[in-house]
């Protein structure tokens, strides 16, 4: 089920970023620092082969350099995602082709390059995030990034941030682009990094909460029971009263930070309560780890 969910949600990753190269990348001729940018560059020189093709093509040969390169440990989510692309584009020009969406008297879909660059960070960006959560990506820079990182030893923002604006260095040999439509290119190169960050931290996003409690205990159990989350006790000390103390500190969903409110309320559990956002946590989180975790103690205390 995992694998098929993981399937199911690369392919959609995959089709919303192929969509946003088709319908707003590919009509403006921006070239955003991306294989799909260097790809629309290519088709320029060459207009007999189609972006889709390029971007298959550039895919697979930087995949098979990325193997015997950066290692065998390269993930095959990686190599579907990078194959995929291409086809993606295709299919959604069989789909509805770009010419039903642009108006009379319009070059692009939105009217305004400004607009389709919106259009297409806010798209690619949020295709991107989903497939970073899956451990996969739409390959492109991200495997040029690698291979640099591997034999320059330049660290790996620092790759993606120089093989991007190389990229839209690359769309002057465009026929008609402007010196202008290049330092857009530029632009949502840089845009689509701030995107990728923003949805990355909502989709990371949990709730550090801290309690402090009489009922202290009632609380760490249903944590534990229910949300099936561990939590750390501290002992604290008012520093009004000075009366001794214990804080329950625990990382939490949306949902289960709903649900241990609603407990709380229910029960007229008091309790002095703050809670704030986190959007990176390293070691033991996942339900499966912890609910493991839980049956060994389990089998040790009967033992």
């Amino acid at each position: 089920m995992k694998l098929i969910k993981e399937l199911l949600i690369m392919i959609a990753g995959l089709l919303v970023g192929a969509a946003a190269v088709y319908y707003f990348l590919i009509p403006s001729k921006i070239v955003i620092g991306t294989v799909s940018g260097l790809a629309m560059v290519l088709n320029a020189m060459i207009p007999a082969i189609k972006v889709s093709h390029f971007v298959l093509m550039l895919n697979v040969v930087l995949v098979i350099l990325a193997v015997i390169i950066v290692g065998k440990e390269f993930g095959l989510k990686s190599i579907i995602a990078s194959i995929f692309l291409g086809p993606a584009m295709d299919l959604c020009e069989l789909i509805y082709p770009v010419s039903k969406l642009i108006e009379q008297g319009q070059t692009t879909v939105m009217g305004d390059p400004w607009f389709d660059l919106c259009c297409f960070v806010l798209m690619l960006s949020a295709s991107q995030a989903f497939l970073f959560r899956i451990n996969a990506s739409t390959g492109g820079l991200d495997i040029v990034a690698m291979i640099m990182n591997k034999l320059m030893h330049i660290d790996i923002g620092t790759c993606v941030t120089f093989a991007g604006i190389a990229v839209c260095l690359t769309a002057i040999f465009i026929p008609g682009n402007t010196f202008r439509m290049v330092v857009i290119g530029i632009i949502g190169t840089w845009l689509n990094g701030l995107a990728i960050d923003y949805f990355m931290s909502s989709l990371n996003r949990r709730k550090r909460v801290c309690i402090v409690s009489k009922d202290y205990d009632r609380i760490r159990k249903y944590i534990i029971e229910e949300l099936v989350r561990g939590c750390t006790l501290y002992e604290i000390k008012g520093g009004f009263t000075e009366e001794p103390g214990v804080e329950i500190q625990a990382l939490l969903t949306q949902h289960e930070y709903g649900r241990l409110l609603e407990y709380m309320e229910k029960n007229h559990i008091h309790a002095f309560m703050t809670a704030g956002n986190c959007s990176e946590i390293h070691g033991q989180w996942f339900k499966s780890s912890t609910q493991r975790h839980m049956k060994h103690l389990e089998k040790q205390q009967k033992a």
